[in-house]
């Protein structure tokens, strides 16, 4: 066949752009531009297939097969060179199909009469929606014209898919966006709430993916281009940029200004797309490549050239950020990842947050439980999926989104809904009592905070105070270092929220996965273990001695409650605690008032530290299990890795023996021990921390409840003879004997 033109693919996509417009059923219009795309390219076949589900092609219209295999042939991704094409996202291009690797023959398709075969995705924005094919009978390798041209094509398809221009009844394809869907991902924090998708990024939606003037296209992709790397660069004049942020933006430029970017998208223009069309198939065929290339540090290029690409739609469409879309009733934020200050913009008009990346101790996560709303992390492709107004139910709970959901799924959850909020108001009645067992044992309950937005939960949730409150968050959501007065005063707005109830300051937690955004990243291989918390206080004496400073100004003669995170040997507590009350004298010394009393506290996060000398014990006023990370020590199991996270039950016998050891060694020295961490407001896992001596439990607001009407049913005498009974019969794990103890209760 001879070399196609420029001017000839023109044709074909404005025959296609006029076929379409033309009135008939989904399955019409697939019939119709199967034999436009044979007839222009000289095949005897086009085949269109298109995802019945996530894992499932379906031969949806085809040109030259046998037209009863349309909607009964089907195929898994990877089967067949079709199959494999939808898994690549990359053309296929064979001379002789059938002796190609992977090759599966059809009886049902009549397609042994065909030797050579092209196959490129259907795919926008790394979303594949299917696959186009062409064979002939002559066996030859189809030209790179031919294969660009073909998934030129392919472009235009993918959009008028997303369109809903297929759309049809009985077996044609159903609508995109339309159906309901579910994604499992992870839990970021807890809680059910029904809403309406808000996106973070909209999307753009091209609606003019063809176009009659390529030169026109041309001057507006140019133009666009321009505007584009004027706005980095004066990105880049700003003197307020720290390095690592120069160098993002230095890798934008470089992206920006690729003379090879430009003119894909100029010759794509060439063959009949719009300039936004353009854009995006060259950024479809960038993740395409991209997701398949294994070094990580390309991978995460995709974001950059993924950003800059929206950037550059939203220039060419006038959109901007913003679509004109209005925030919809109990709106539920769905984004790739969000940073913990633009989540705050949000604040408390959001019912709940879904993303596709983050983890249960990133910043997102953090806030996301400091206004008391779920978080479901790791739920892949909901942005490519989901759109604005779209009704959402995200289970918390279970780490999982029903998108779009069905009226019988609709009914369960508010069920679900219901019983929750029937249990709390019976737990509101419980608000003023006292957490005291059966036995006489009464059980501190305190909250866990981190914002000023935390504070009013105290009231709300009968708390005693406040057992940890994450100091890092004002420094995270800042772009330079807070200044001592600031501090100063924020913390003294929580002491007075907190109404002389007693409230536990945790020194700055930042490492690991907590990085300034001010401060350079340490590439550790592995950051929890490495330059993290109290270790990085020591280190950096001026930003421990700012915050101490600020903490006992706060204070205002008031008592004063200080832990230091990851506390690991003696030593590190005694230098940071002799850090404390020299930072009390020097204030004494210049005449501000020192707090009436001063409890300083470790957060036992290691092993290692619960096998500290008697004199660590003797001298710490309090120990507080950081029991996330002392989990995840213990199990050497990481708890940011979905894996294996949830793989160690915490009421494992080793571990129950492991906390047994640290409370019987702070019994011996009088030290105050509690348990501080999402386990401690899980009512079982409390209550059994309650029987091994643990007197103080600090949670999330909303558990206090739950955990206090356990704890108020029971005898901790019997739980602790039913764990340690258990423990003697050499079982695994105690939460069978408790489980089955409990069961034996009264109602």
């Amino acid at each position: 066949m001879p070399e196609r033109s420029e001017s000839d693919s023109r044709k074909l996509l404005r025959r296609l752009r006029d076929s379409l417009a033309l009135p008939g059923k989904g399955q019409d219009r697939l019939d119709r531009i199967t034999h436009l795309i044979a007839d222009s390219m000289g095949t005897e076949v086009c085949s269109i297939y298109l995802f019945r589900d996530v894992d499932t092609l379906e031969l949806c219209a085809t040109e030259g097969l046998k037209k009863e295999a349309v909607h009964q042939t089907r195929m898994k991704v990877g089967e067949g060179l079709v199959g494999r094409v939808a898994r690549t996202a990359t053309p296929v291009n064979a001379a002789d199909a059938p002796s190609e690797r992977g090759f599966r023959y059809m009886p049902e398709t009549g397609e042994e009469l065909f030797s050579s075969f092209l196959g490129v995705p259907i795919q926008r924005v790394g979303e594949k929606l299917g696959v186009l094919v062409v064979q002939s009978r002559t066996a030859r390798q189809f030209s790179d014209d031919e294969v660009y041209a073909l998934e030129v094509v392919a472009m235009v398809l993918a959009e008028m898919t997303e369109l809903g221009a297929f759309v049809g009844e009985g077996e044609g394809p159903g609508a995109l966006h339309r159906q309901p869907r579910i994604f499992r991902g992870g839990t970021g924090q807890e809680g059910t709430a029904e809403g309406n998708v808000w996106l973070h990024e909209p999307r753009v939606v091209v609606t003019n993916p063809v176009a009659d003037d390529p030169l026109t296209e041309i001057d507006r992709i140019r133009d666009a281009v321009g505007q584009l790397r004027i706005s980095i660069d004066d990105l880049l004049s700003a003197e307020s940029l720290d390095k690592d942020q120069r160098q993002v933006l230095e890798a934008y430029r470089m992206f920006a200004r690729s003379r090879g970017w430009l003119r894909r998208m100029e010759e794509d223009i060439q063959r009949g797309l719009s300039a936004e069309a353009a854009v995006e198939k060259e950024q479809s065929a960038a993740r395409a490549r991209l997701e398949q290339v294994p070094d990580a540090y390309l991978r995460e290029r995709l974001n950059d050239l993924d950003d800059l690409s929206n950037r550059l739609l939203r220039i060419l469409t006038g959109q901007g950020q913003d679509t004109g879309a209005t925030m919809p009733e109990n709106p539920i934020l769905v984004a790739r990842n969000i940073g913990p200050a633009e989540l705050l913009e949000y604040g408390r008009k959001l019912r709940g947050v879904v993303l596709e990346e983050g983890s249960v101790g990133s910043h997102a996560a953090i806030v996301a439980r400091a206004l008391v709303i779920p978080l479901i992390i790791h739920a892949e492709r909901i942005t490519s999926e989901a759109l604005n107004g779209d009704p959402i139910l995200v289970d918390g709970d279970s780490g999982t989104v029903h998108l779009r959901p069905d009226e019988v799924v609709v009914r369960s959850f508010r069920d679900k809904m219901a019983m929750q909020a029937k249990a709390q108001e019976r737990y509101a009645s419980l608000r003023g009592l006292p957490a005291e067992s059966r036995c006489g044992t009464v059980t501190r309950l305190y909250m866990n905070a981190g914002l000023m937005a935390d504070l009013p939960s105290i009231e709300n949730s009968g708390a005693e105070g406040v057992g940890l409150f994450r100091t890092e968050l004002q420094f995270l959501i800042r772009n330079q270092m807070p200044k001592r007065d600031e501090l100063a005063k924020l913390y003294a707005r929580v002491m007075d929220a907190a109404k002389g109830r007693p409230v536990a300051f945790r020194t700055l937690d930042i490492g690991s996965d907590k990085v300034l955004p001010y401060m350079k990243p340490q590439d550790e291989p592995n950051p929890a273990m490495g330059w993290r918390a109290i270790r990085v206080g020591l280190d950096k004496r001026g930003v421990l001695r700012m915050q101490l400073q600020a903490l006992l100004r706060a204070a205002r003669g008031r008592p004063l409650t200080v832990m230091f995170p990851f506390i690991s040997e003696h030593e590190e507590f005694v230098t940071a605690r002799n850090e404390l009350l020299h930072q009390r004298d020097r204030e004494a010394a210049m005449g501000h008032p020192v707090p009436e009393t001063l409890r300083i506290g470790a957060m036992l996060e290691t092993p290692s530290l619960a096998f500290a000398p008697k004199a660590f014990f003797e001298s710490a006023d309090f120990i507080s299990i950081g029991g996330n990370d002392l989990k995840q020590f213990f199990f050497a199991a990481d708890r940011e890795n979905e894996r294996v996270r949830r793989r160690y039950d915490t009421l494992n016998t080793s571990f129950l023996r492991f906390l047994r050891l640290i409370a019987d060694r702070c019994a011996e020295s009088n030290a105050q021990l509690s348990f501080c961490g999402e386990d401690a407001g899980r009512p079982i896992e409390a209550m059994v921390f309650a029987s091994l001596g643990i007197g103080t439990l600090s949670m999330r607001p909303a558990s206090i409840g739950p955990v206090k009407s356990l704890l108020r049913q029971v005898d901790l005498r019997e739980v602790r003879a039913v764990v340690t009974a258990a423990m003697a019969e050499g079982v695994e794990s105690v939460r069978p004997a408790v489980m089955g103890w409990l069961a034996t209760l009264p109602e």
